[in-house]
C-alpha cells in the first residue's frame, strides 16, 4: 500500500512540476495578448482624438473664414457710444443658461441722414434672439454684413436682470463667449467696462 500512494504521489509530483510551468507560461502569454489589445485601444483612442481635433481646427477655419466677410472694427465709429441701447452691432447679454443677442439690422432704404423715416425706426428694424451658449458662432456667422455697421467687433454684457446666486455661472458664460469670439477673430467689447 505505501509503494503505491508512494507512486501516486511521485506521479502527481511530476504532473505538477510539468503543469505548473505549461499554465505560467499560458497565464504569461494571455497577459501579453491583454497587454497588446490594451496597447492596441490607446493608439486607437489617440488616432480618434487627434481626428477629432483635426476636425474641430476645420470647423473654427471654416467660422473664421465666415467671419472674415466682415470688415475689421473701426473704432472711431463706437468709442463715443456708452449706452447699450445707442449700440449699433450685435450686442450680447449673458444669462446663466444663455445668450441674449441683440441685433440692430441694416435699414433697406436709408435717408441720407441715415435714421430711416417713420415707417422705418430703429426700434422696429432691432431683433432679439435668446440662444444657447453653443449657438453664438452660427448665430453671428447668420447675420447679413449690414448688422455690422461698426465692423467686426461686438459688446457684451452680464444680464442686468439674472438671479445674483447664479452670477459666477454667468461670468463662466461671458468669459467662455469672450474666449470663443477671440479665437474668432471677433474683437469684445465688455460692458461696463473694465
Amino acid at each position: 500500500m505505501t509503494d503505491c500512494t508512494s507512486i501516486r504521489a511521485t506521479s502527481r509530483s511530476r504532473a505538477a512540476f510539468v503543469l505548473l510551468p505549461a499554465l505560467f507560461l499560458t497565464l504569461s502569454l494571455a497577459s501579453c495578448r491583454k497587454e497588446e489589445q490594451a496597447v492596441a485601444g490607446v493608439a486607437h483612442n489617440a488616432a480618434a482624438a487627434e481626428h477629432k481635433v483635426q476636425a474641430a481646427a476645420t470647423e473654427r477655419d471654416r467660422e473664421r473664414a465666415e467671419l472674415a466677410r466682415i470688415p475689421l472694427p473701426t473704432k472711431s465709429l463706437y468709442i463715443n457710444v456708452h449706452e447699450p441701447g445707442e449700440w449699433a452691432n450685435p450686442f450680447i447679454s449673458v444669462d446663466s443658461t444663455y445668450l441674449d443677442v441683440r441685433v440692430t439690422m441694416a435699414d433697406a432704404n436709408p435717408s441720407p441722414i441715415g435714421q430711416g423715416s417713420m415707417l422705418r425706426p430703429v426700434a422696429a428694424r432691432r431683433q432679439e434672439l435668446q440662444i444657447q451658449p453653443g449657438d453664438l458662432t452660427d448665430a453671428l456667422i447668420a447675420l447679413p454684413p449690414g448688422a455690422w455697421r461698426y465692423g467686426r467687433v461686438v459688446a457684451i454684457a452680464e444680464s442686468p436682470l439674472a438671479d445674483r446666486k447664479k452670477r459666477p455661472a454667468i461670468r463662466r458664460n461671458v468669459e467662455a463667449a469672450i474666449q470663443k469670439l477671440n479665437d474668432l477673430g471677433v474683437v469684445v467689447e465688455e460692458w461696463p467696462a473694465r
